[in-house]
């Protein structure tokens, strides 16, 4: 017999991100960022790999990685804006939790499973933000795709990738809801 919970299932369906240039401080210190960290690691996870890890950036690591920015985008020949748009999103932030994709070997679970859990860890860690009363946003960009940057800014390992870099903080506008997606367009019935 189910046993429903219908708070959950409306802040599911009500839940929007933030939009990361709306948050300001305060943000989550350790002891209330700890039950969003504890929440995001219950995602489902076949195999019980943990392909995964989470690298919590506060305010200080979030400057060095906007400059770091600036001079490895300038350095690859990106234009101006696409360089300062990617700066200010870790200049501007007070607190982000990287999501950091470390695949496990494994002959049962393919690396494209391994992936989509640690896109279900950037869910449950913008949902648990949003569901604690927080703002909240999953960004990522070029920099986040960019190997030399990943290996210099959070000295990840060739195999890593960051599958989310998501803002937490107080918000302070919210811009109007946008449109969902149409369920007759995205949602198919088979009964036989």
């Amino acid at each position: 017999m189910p046993d429903p919970r219908p708070e959950v299932l409306d802040f599911l369906l009500s839940r929007r991100s933030r939009p990361a240039r709306t948050l300001s401080d305060p943000v989550p210190d350790r002891a209330a960022l700890e039950p969003i960290l504890r929440a995001a690691l219950r995602s489902p996870d076949h195999g019980k790999l943990e392909p995964w890890r989470l690298i919590v950036l506060e305010r200080a690591a979030l400057r060095r990685l906007a400059d770091l920015v600036g001079t490895h985008g300038r350095a690859r020949g990106r234009p101006p804006e696409e360089v300062d748009k990617q700066r200010l999103q870790y200049a501007d932030a007070g607190l982000a939790v990287a999501v950091i994709f470390s695949p496990v070997e494994s002959d049962k679970i393919p690396e494209a499973e391994q992936l989509l859990s640690a896109g279900a860890v950037c869910t449950q860690l913008l949902n648990a933000a949003l569901a604690a009363g927080w703002g909240a946003n999953w960004l990522t960009g070029w920099a986040s795709h960019d190997p030399d940057f990943r290996a210099a800014a959070l000295d990840l390992a060739p195999q890593e990738r960051i599958a989310g870099l998501i803002h937490i903080g107080t918000e302070t506008a919210a811009p109007p809801d946008r449109p969902r997606p149409d369920m007759a367009s995205k949602v198919a019935w088979i009964s036989a």
